[in-house]
């Protein structure tokens, strides 16, 4: 892993399907809008984009924690982007601050970390783990 700036910025977008809604797969009691935790993946990946280019080959980053205040709906057809800032660096362990919008408004915002791993052991231990 090359060093990570605090400032480094990424960005992620997704157009709502039905398929992203609340009331499909979560519980169909629920109005017709966007998932909380779809909303959070778009907000990962946005994060993961703004490390992607200071990971080395067979390293990647996991997400190990979320702070997220959902304050907006976003119905069916709605682009919504995601911006991640680094606001701090640990070793491997990446904080950052997220956001998410629409076309109308800011619908998310909050705090999300991420640690750098090596894949080739972590799929190693994951491979074990399913073993037992």
């Amino acid at each position: 892993m090359r060093p990570i700036p605090v400032g480094a910025k990424g960005t992620s977008t997704l157009r709502v399907k039905p398929e992203h809604l609340a009331n499909q797969f979560k519980d169909a009691i629920l109005p017709p809008v966007l998932a909380t935790p779809v909303m959070i993946l778009v907000m990962e990946n946005a994060a993961l984009n703004a490390i992607r280019p200071y990971l080395d080959s067979g390293e990647s980053a996991v997400g190990i924690a979320i702070d997220i205040r959902h304050l907006a709906a976003t119905p069916v057809g709605h682009q919504v982007q995601a911006e991640a800032e680094v606001t701090k660096v640990s070793g491997r362990r990446i904080e950052f601050s997220v956001t998410a919008s629409d076309e109308a408004e800011q619908i998310g915002s909050g705090t999300h970390e991420r640690m750098v791993i090596e894949l080739r052991p972590f799929g190693e231990r994951l491979a074990a783990k399913a073993r037992r």
